[in-house]
């Protein structure tokens, strides 16, 4: 039986019962597991429910399912603090695979100094590049000064940048934001209401804003040595250009000026310098991709300067 810690786990998950048997699965192999796993089901069937009514192996942490009474990442998270009665809290995605001793190293990392208020896993198929040719004028640029390496960072107009993985780092890095896929928050680090509405209503960037808020008074660190593999699954927002491109931009805007309170002209000059090497990069790797891509920005726009 493994060791239960003092973490309820929260699972949002929506018609994808086999992706989160398997991430299930791989928790119960853990040397550690959380006291409880509240899961938010927004599925349109009944196959989740079913799954969580079953004995999954090894897995002893306790289930704890309820329906989605609203549908979204964010606001099934919202729903799902709660029913959350341990001191840490851990968000997963539901398409994730442990490696041994994941779930260790981030309770470890977080035990181990009391002013880190959150601390995430290394995501090994989703890592760090260093800049390229065009990258190494704009991050600068972006970020006001030049840097040696802005991995974990959050720079300019809410740009942020995956974390480092090389042998020579520790296993414990301190870095400026945290996703959601597999972190570990303190509680008391938490702000009351974990997501805003308008990241609710569009599902992109929440985490972000949510370990910038706690990194206002809190250390945010990214254990290099906790690892998962994320088999990303497909979502309509991330199928569709349009909406993307609209979610992106608001949500970046929000997150610019209200979060980190990057107001100035300068900073919006920033921010259309960098959705116009977004949309670059679209008309680059998908060329059909970028009349949909412009649609959804001009559709942001419009929203950013008459809200609804």
């Amino acid at each position: 039986m493994s060791k239960l810690l003092p973490i309820s786990a929260i699972i949002p998950t929506r018609d994808r019962p086999l992706p989160l048997k398997r991430m299930l699965s791989s928790l119960g192999k853990q040397s550690v597991q959380p006291v409880e796993a509240i899961i938010i089901d927004g599925s349109s069937n009944e196959e989740t429910t079913k799954l969580c009514q079953t004995s999954i192996p090894n897995l002893d942490t306790k289930l704890i399912y309820h329906k989605a009474t609203e549908i979204g990442a964010a606001i099934q998270r919202n729903q799902a603090m709660a029913y959350a009665n341990e001191e840490a809290i851990l968000f997963l995605d539901d398409d994730i695979i442990f490696e041994p001793d994941c779930l260790k190293r981030l309770w470890t990392a977080l035990q181990n100094n009391p002013h880190l208020g959150g601390v995430n896993a290394m995501i090994t198929n989703q890592k760090y590049s260093p800049p390229g040719p065009i990258s190494r004028f704009l991050f600068p640029f972006l970020h006001g000064k030049l840097e040696t390496s802005y991995a974990g960072k959050c720079i300019g107009p809410a740009f942020n940048l995956l974390p480092e993985d090389r042998p020579d780092l520790p296993a414990v890095v301190e870095v400026e934001w945290l996703n959601t896929t597999c972190t570990l928050y303190r509680r008391e680090a938490l702000p009351e209401h974990l997501f805003d509405p308008l990241l609710t209503r569009y599902r992109l960037m929440e985490d972000l804003t949510l370990s910038l808020k706690v990194g206002k008074n809190w250390q945010l660190a990214n254990a290099r040595t906790a690892r998962i593999f994320h088999d990303s699954q497909p979502g309509d927002h991330k199928n569709n250009p349009t909406i993307l491109g609209k979610m992106e931009l608001i949500n970046r805007h929000y997150i610019m000026t209200q979060i980190l309170e990057r107001n100035t002209w300068w900073d919006y000059v920033k921010l259309t310098v960098f959705q116009l090497w977004q949309i670059a990069a679209v008309c680059w790797h998908n060329f059909s991709a970028v009349g949909p891509t412009l649609m959804g920005k001009l559709a942001a726009i419009k929203e950013i300067i008459f809200p609804l």
